[in-house]
């Protein structure tokens, strides 16, 4: 009697692999959406690497939302003096880590019909958006189809 009906109770929440899209010229050192954290991201890149495990509800609900925090290298390809073993040179990465910046956000969740992967798309102006369906980027049906190297502008609005 009792596995019978353990068997017929579906659970609530779901575990969803976690994967990023960085559409900017900077590096995404290290990202977490609801505290799972995801790959490291170079500059256009994403999409490969999976992490495990984020949590997402198996019925979206309407006002689903994701805090996204992140932290960011605007100049990548920066140089960082090394020493006769290869290992960075403290002093200077500490000047190169000095110009890394940390962002938080809360974004919404677009409706998906069926529970997915946690995609985070970074864009330009430290803006984020996260969906959690099991569609591709690159399918129709999909909320944000970006190209992979945006165009980033000078200012940023507000």
């Amino acid at each position: 009697m009792l596995t019978a009906s353990a068997c017929q109770s579906e659970s609530k929440m779901l575990s969803a692999s976690v994967i990023g899209y960085n559409h900017t010229s900077a590096a995404i050192n290290r990202f977490s959406v609801n505290g799972a954290g995801g790959p490291n991201l170079g500059p256009h890149q994403g999409g490969g690497k999976k992490s495990c495990c984020g949590v997402i509800p198996r019925h979206w609900v309407p006002g689903l939302r994701a805090i996204v925090e992140w932290e960011k290298d605007p100049d990548p390809r920066g140089y960082i003096k090394r020493d006769q073993y290869g290992q960075f040179d403290n002093k200077d990465y500490e000047r190169h880590a000095a110009n890394y910046s940390r962002h938080k956000v809360i974004v919404e969740i677009p409706r998906y019909t069926v529970a997915g992967t946690l995609k985070v798309h970074f864009l330009p102006c430290d803006q984020v958006r996260v969906s959690a369906d099991n569609i591709k980027p690159g399918d129709s049906r999909y909320p944000y189809n970006y190209p992979m190297e945006m165009e980033e502008p000078e200012i940023c609005q507000g």
